[in-house]
């Protein structure tokens, strides 16, 4: 393998074909989802220089989260059309959490440009490993769909009382037609920025066991599914990856994050404060026939009262100097910024500013407000749908294999090339479909004879197939207590009308 070799960045390999400024781009990204900014100096009173870290709202982590939540929930189902592979696919996804871990990723997702998910074989279990946009490079810089990869993996270790970094790199190529070739290489740097030199997989305990290079045959595509952020990334024209909400807004994330820094800082400084006449915090008189002199002194805690000098007239001086808050000019320039930033990503007025008025409004008001958003999330559900698609394929071709599995028997046979998989997915539409009125146009179709019914109990009542063929057979059995209905209510109720249920 060549252990002489030594990597500064991971753009340093030959196999590597992406610009460096990419690879900032994302660790960038990364910086504001995790609201990690440097500190602010400036200078005191006293003109001395000072530090302190600065108060933030946090937008792009509130705005990731909440187009990760609309657009994927746990209410999604996955379902193959061949029954077999449908509860293999099923519980390898129930068994990794993939619902709840999927929402996680995407989120961070939305926030760097993408993510990826490489489905292996443990134990003769099928795994899910989870792939960030700051451990994901592809090998091709030329094509919107990455069929070659490296994925980065870090981990540390004391040795000697220092702090090492060791960073397995696993070579995913795919020629394209039927074989991905998987080149698994181990470096290690006492620099947390360098990749460092190559090094035997035996030097970590974990990767011991690793192939140094493996070659699956006969698959239709890569062994991992990659999921980009909808839109051209237009910081490099030429790369395949996705660009998240960052990019493009930093300046107005960063006017957000001004303004609220100003604005803390105004309500922190702006406590009561009285100016007096220094003489009055000195004591004036003595007592007497006990140790204590002077006269009664403020608690040492209070700290509204300032000494700023004797008298003004010959008199003391006690001036209320507290400044007042300007809490509506603040809190219009943090809105209005917020307000910018949400027409920026495609989110509809009111999802992360203030709108008074939003609680009062009815559904389908509601519905109409959320326009932007839910065209937003059409766009990411076309990205989230085809990589779905794409890590089932990779998991059931991951099934055919028998070597891969201890008792060298695989768990599903299939010809994928001859035989593709149906495969739908079902998103739920939550707050952006008015369920009442979708529950009374859908009546008026079922009952016009132009909806099956077992469809009309799927969409209002969110029922399986399972469960809605159960209530048509329970409806079908009260029948006769349906007499007094007009034929078509009969009829929706699971009478005879000599249709077909589905």
């Amino acid at each position: 393998m060549g252990f002489g070799k030594s990597l500064a960045n991971i753009t340093d390999d030959p196999r590597v074909n992406l610009p460096a400024s990419e690879i900032l781009r994302i660790r960038e990204d990364l910086d504001y989802y995790a609201d990690v900014f440097d500190n602010i100096k400036f200078f005191n009173t006293l003109n001395q220089q000072q530090s302190r870290k600065p108060s933030t709202l946090s937008i792009t982590h509130q705005a990731a989260r909440k187009l990760a939540s609309v657009i994927f929930n746990e209410q999604v189902t996955v379902s193959v059309a061949d029954e077999p592979i449908d509860d293999f696919v099923n519980q390898v996804l129930t068994d990794n959490l993939f619902n709840l871990k999927y929402e996680e990723y995407l989120e961070t997702a939305i926030a760097t440009g993408g993510f990826a998910i490489r489905p292996y074989v443990d134990n003769s279990e099928i795994k899910l490993a989870w792939v960030r946009a700051d451990q994901f490079v592809p090998l091709e810089s030329n094509t919107n769909d990455i069929q070659s990869a490296v994925i980065v993996n870090r981990t540390t270790r004391s040795e000697n009382n220092m702090m090492i970094w060791y960073s397995l790199l696993e070579f995913h190529e795919f020629d394209g037609v039927s074989n991905e070739t998987i080149t698994n290489e181990l470096y290690r740097s006492s620099d947390s920025h360098e990749i460092g030199q190559q090094v035997n997989l035996s030097a970590i305990d974990a990767f011991a066991n690793l192939p140094e290079q493996v070659v699956i045959s006969d698959i239709v595509r890569p062994t991992f599914a990659y999921f980009k952020t909808p839109g051209k990334n237009n910081k490099s024209i030429e790369s395949p990856l996705g660009i998240g909400i960052v990019e493009n807004n930093k300046n107005v994330i960063n006017a957000i994050n001004t303004a609220q820094d100003q604005f803390y800082r105004e309500v922190k400084l702006g406590k009561r404060r009285i100016a007096i006449d220094g003489s009055l915090m000195k004591p004036q008189a003595e007592h007497s026939g006990d140790d204590m002199s002077g006269a009664p002194v403020f608690d040492p805690d209070d700290d509204v009262f300032m000494q700023v000098g004797k008298t003004r007239d010959g008199k003391p001086i006690i001036e209320d100097i507290t400044n007042d808050i300007r809490v509506n000019q603040y809190s219009d320039a943090i809105q209005l910024f917020i307000r910018e930033f949400e027409n920026n990503i495609g989110l509809s007025q009111g999802t992360l500013s203030t709108d008074a008025t939003k609680s009062t409004k009815t559904a389908t008001e509601v519905v109409s407000d959320n326009s932007d958003t839910y065209r937003t999330r059409s766009s990411y559900i076309t990205q989230v749908e085809k990589q779905i698609k794409e890590l089932i394929i990779s998991i059931v071709q991951l099934a055919t294999k028998s070597e891969l599995f201890d008792n060298g028997k695989a768990p599903l046979t299939i010809d994928l090339v001859n035989q593709p998989l149906d495969i739908n997915l079902h998103f739920d539409d939550g707050v952006f479909v008015d369920k009442d009125k979708q529950l009374e146009e859908d009546l008026k179709v079922a009952m016009a004879g132009f909806m099956p019914k077992k469809q009309f109990l799927k969409r209002n009542y969110g029922l399986s197939d399972d469960d809605a063929d159960d209530w048509l057979k329970e409806l079908q059995a009260e029948a006769p207590e349906t007499d007094n209905m007009t034929s078509q209510q009969a009829n929706l109720l699971g009478g005879n009308d000599g249709g077909d249920d589905e």
